[in-house]
C-alpha cells in the first residue's frame, strides 16, 4: 500500500484557493467566496472559459539550477505582467492547500526530508526516492492550481519549475528501478496536463551555483558536490530544454540578463505563441480540463499505480496505524466544519 495515499483529504477547489490566498476576479462561479462549485450544470447554463482569456492568460515556468535567481525573476515578472506568482512548492505544500495553521508531521507529508537528502543522499531508508516522488506530486498539484486559476479568472500564472522539469533531479538521486517507476508514474499523469505556454531558463554554470550555495544561510546546501549540480545542469540542457521547445515557447538568459525584468517582459511581448497544444483548445476542452484540475483528489490519484517498491510502500498495519493517527489530530476526525474539538458550532444544524 503506497504511503502517499494515507492522507485522502485534498480539499475541493474553494478551500484550496482560499488557503493559498489566491486573489480571484469577480464573475460567475469565480467570486472570492467561491461558494458555488463549477460543474456540468455551470457549463450547461452558459459558463464559458474563452471570453475571459487574453494575451496575458498564460502559464509561465521559470527554470534553472539551484540559486540561479529563478524566484526573483518569477516574482518580478509576475508583478510586471499582472500575473499571479506561485513560489516553488516544498514538501509541505499540501498543508498550505488544506489551510493548516502549522505544518503537520512528516509522517503525513510523504515521510521524506529535503535536508536529509542533501546531507545523506544515499540514505538506506529510501528517503531520496520518496522525496523525488512526493515533490513530483506536489508540483503536479500546484500545476493544477495554476491551471485552475488561469481558467477560472483569466489571470496568468508564473511558476518556479513545473512537473515537466521535475525529472532534472531524478537520475543522479535514484536507483534504476526507481527511475523506471518514476517514468511510469509521470507517463500516465503528465499527459493529462498541457505544458506551460512559456518556459524561461536561467543558465548559471554549476561552478557559480556552488559558490553561491556556500554563502547560503541554509547549512544543508553549503556542501553540495559539484557533480550533483552539474548533473542538474546537464539534464536541463540535454533533456528538458529540447523537449519543452517542441511544445512551448522558450527564452534563455544568463544570470545577469535574468536580472533585467524589463528585457524579459519585452521579450514576452514579442512572442507570438503560435505553437503548442494550447492553440487546439476550445470551451469544450477547457471545460473538461477545469473539471480535472478542480478535483485535487483525482489529480493525486493519477500518480497511483499498484506496484511494490520498498522506498514508497508500507504494510497494511502501518497504513492503518498512520491513518488513525491522522484522524486523531485536532479537526481531522470528520469533514471540515463538523469537528467540535476545534470549536465548530451548530454541527447538527448543518
Amino acid at each position: 500500500m503506497a504511503l502517499r495515499v494515507v492522507r485522502l483529504v485534498i480539499p475541493w477547489r474553494e478551500t484550496a484557493f482560499r488557503s493559498v490566498n489566491v486573489a480571484q476576479k469577480a464573475g460567475v462561479h469565480t467570486s472570492s467566496v467561491r461558494s458555488l462549485r463549477y460543474g456540468w450544470w455551470a457549463y450547461a447554463l452558459g459558463e464559458r472559459t474563452t471570453p475571459r482569456l487574453s494575451r496575458y492568460s498564460k502559464i509561465i515556468s521559470v527554470d534553472g539550477n539551484l540559486a540561479s535567481g529563478k524566484g526573483a525573476l518569477a516574482q518580478k515578472l509576475a508583478d510586471k505582467l499582472g500575473m499571479l506568482y506561485m513560489p516553488e512548492p516544498d514538501t509541505f505544500y499540501l498543508d498550505k492547500m488544506t489551510g493548516e495553521k502549522e505544518p503537520l508531521p512528516v509522517a503525513f507529508n510523504g515521510m521524506c526530508s529535503l535536508e536529509k537528502f542533501y546531507t545523506d543522499p544515499k540514505a538506506a531508508d529510501g528517503n531520496s526516492y520518496r522525496l523525488q516522488l512526493w515533490m513530483y506530486i506536489m508540483r503536479l498539484l500546484q500545476y493544477s492550481d495554476a491551471i485552475e486559476h488561469l481558467l477560472t479568472t483569466g489571470q496568468g500564472v508564473v511558476l518556479e519549475r513545473s512537473p515537466f522539469s521535475d525529472m532534472v533531479f531524478l537520475e543522479k538521486n535514484c536507483q534504476n528501478i526507481c527511475v523506471q517507476h518514476y517514468n511510469e508514474i509521470k507517463g500516465i499523469s503528465i499527459c493529462e496536463f498541457l505544458p506551460p505556454h512559456l518556459a524561461i531558463y536561467i543558465d548559471l554554470p554549476a561552478e557559480e551555483v556552488q559558490k553561491k550555495l556556500k554563502q547560503s544561510s541554509k547549512t544543508h546546501l553549503q556542501n553540495l558536490p559539484l557533480s550533483y549540480l552539474k548533473s542538474i545542469e546537464n539534464c536541463y540542457k540535454k533533456s528538458f530544454l529540447p523537449e519543452i521547445r517542441e511544445t512551448s515557447e522558450l527564452l534563455a538568459y544568463d544570470a545577469t540578463q535574468a536580472q533585467d525584468v524589463e528585457r524579459v517582459a519585452e521579450d514576452f511581448e514579442y512572442l507570438k505563441f503560435e505553437k503548442g497544444p494550447w492553440l487546439e483548445q476550445d470551451d469544450v476542452t477547457y471545460h473538461h480540463m477545469r473539471m480535472l484540475v478542480e478535483d485535487k483528489q483525482r489529480v493525486a490519484t493519477l500518480t497511483h499505480i499498484p506496484k511494490f517498491l520498498p522506498e514508497i510502500t508500507i504494510g497494511a498495519h502501518d497504513y492503518d496505524e498512520k491513518y488513525y493517527a491522522y484522524k486523531s489530530l485536532p479537526g481531522k476526525k470528520y469533514a471540515a466544519g463538523y469537528n467540535a474539538d476545534v470549536g465548530d458550532k451548530y454541527i447538527w444544524l448543518k
